[in-house]
């Protein structure tokens, strides 16, 4: 059964077809969740409360089968992630140990898209430096794009903006990383 059939038969009373959702999305959900938070306990806290929303949008009939439900879970999560550090006044940035062996090793990386093969032929530890210095949100469009291999439409429901605003952070980053990348004289064949 797909997600969104199962989601169906959830918010008709049927609840062993939430623990087929929560066992299909919780690992990727929780690395997502913890890659951001950077602290278990909080990405704990955050993945029960994504859990808890899902659960109560779906059985008060709010939920919208208009994407992948994976995507809409994220975008939970994302919300109340940016919603704690607005809080907390304090802004999470990625963790660059888990860029660094997560993002860059990627296979999807090997695409004849020139992003994405400054990422391949580009010294790893270097890059990692410099995409930590790049703005939160463009360092989030990288993870999302390149770590989970989501597409621009996904990206935009989970960070919720429009395709154009998510490409356009894509932009900015790469152009931002090429001119670091100048300002650094590293050499790249693309």
């Amino acid at each position: 059964m797909s997600d969104h059939e199962l989601v169906d038969l959830y918010e008709q009373g049927i609840d062993e077809a939430f623990d087929v959702l929560l066992s299909r999305n919780q690992e990727h959900l929780f690395a997502y969740i913890l890659r951001l938070a950077q602290n278990e306990e909080k990405a704990n806290d955050v993945f029960q409360e994504t859990f808890m929303k899902a659960i109560i949008c779906i059985r008060s009939h709010q939920y919208r089968t208009t994407g992948k439900f994976s995507a809409w879970l994220m975008r939970i999560a994302h919300n109340l992630i940016i919603d704690e550090a607005r809080s907390n006044r304090n802004i999470t940035q990625l963790d660059t140990e888990m860029q660094r062996e997560t993002i860059y090793n990627n296979i999807n990386l090997s695409q004849e898209c020139c992003e994405e093969e400054m990422f391949r032929m580009t010294d790893i530890q270097t890059l990692s430096k410099m995409v930590s210095r790049l703005p939160l949100v463009q360092q989030e469009i990288i993870h999302l794009r390149f770590y989970e291999d989501l597409s621009f439409k996904e990206i935009a429901q989970i960070t919720n903006v429009s395709i154009n605003t998510a490409l356009g952070r894509m932009r900015y980053a790469t152009l931002n990383l090429r001119k670091m990348m100048v300002e650094n004289s590293l050499d790249l064949a693309i």
